[in-house]
């Protein structure tokens, strides 16, 4: 099956939006399958470590914050306070060097292991070294090689792309400013907030744009526009069925949006079907018992 409709997320790993928004990622993804091509570009939400101070946000403000993103979405966060507020930069630099020197899915991988620390390790800073060598082991990249990569001055330039980028929407996300934001550097000018998906046909380039948090339903009818005769995947008939399809372990809350269930039913599924339970933060992740790895 070749694309049809080309996806392009702008994000940050540290993002609690983005990690509320992998269920309706995960959800999309079954649906369309290899229809969609997924892009990701990083929007780098701090670039130093003083950023955070700049603006007046606190660990505080994180933690609670967190705990009610926990609340309201159900996905896995712990809402113990950071010892800080460091850069997001050096975690995207590390993704964009996985997407310029290895694949679109190894970026794909790390960024995910990336959001995983972030959002359910509290001593995981994504400005330290030892975050990102954790995540890139995890994700099956050698820290060495991705410290080559890190060096290739091409990705320094694809990192400035994706910073450009992200702060230069369309003017049909302009039109819903509500969801963007504006650049710290530059306030006269917006900036995508994540997640921000566009969407592309890729026959002729039309696009739409969803800007900011949305719900599965945006997503669908931004494809259904798009590719009206694409056809929508059946709906897993096991949640090992969707466990063995993801290759890696899903939270309570992905296995609920993906199914169309509630959280506890989900739950009660997973625990149903020997799914093995790994507890993050307020929740836990699930796998099958072969695929059962430190979340």
């Amino acid at each position: 099956m070749s694309f049809e409709i080309e996806v392009t997320e702008y994000t940050d790993a540290q993002c609690p939006w983005a990690w509320s928004a992998e269920p309706m990622k995960w959800r999309l993804r079954w649906l369309y399958g290899e229809a969609l091509e997924w892009r990701t570009r990083m929007i780098v939400l701090a670039a130093d470590g003083g950023h955070y101070a700049r603006i007046g946000y606190t660990t505080e403000q994180l933690a609670a914050g967190f705990e009610q993103f926990a609340a309201r979405y159900g996905m896995p966060l712990d809402a113990t306070p950071r010892p800080r507020l460091g850069a997001t930069r050096p975690a995207a630099k590390a993704v964009v060097a996985a997407r310029v020197n290895g694949s679109p899915q190894l970026s794909e991988r790390l960024l995910r292991r990336l959001r995983v620390h972030a959002m359910t390790n509290p001593a995981a800073l994504l400005d330290e070294d030892e975050t990102i060598v954790a995540a890139a082991t995890e994700a099956g990249v050698d820290p060495a090689v991705l410290e080559r990569w890190l060096t290739d001055p091409a990705v320094e330039r694809a990192l400035e792309d994706d910073m450009l980028a992200a702060r230069s929407p369309a003017p049909a996300a302009v039109a819903l400013s509500h969801k963007l934001a504006r650049a710290a550097e530059d306030p006269s000018r917006w900036r995508y907030t994540a997640p921000s998906l566009v969407f592309t046909r890729i026959g002729d380039r039309q696009t739409i744009e969803t800007p900011g948090f949305q719900p599965s339903i945006a997503y669908e009818v931004a494809v259904a526009n798009l590719a009206p005769g694409l056809a929508r995947r059946a709906p897993p008939e096991s949640v090992e069925e969707l466990l063995e399809w993801a290759g890696t372990p899903l939270a309570t809350q992905e296995v609920a949006e993906v199914l169309g269930i509630s959280r506890d039913e989900a739950r009660e599924r997973l625990s149903a079907g020997g799914a093995v339970e790994q507890r993050a933060g307020s929740d836990a992740f699930w796998a099958l018992e072969k695929r059962a790895v430190a979340a």
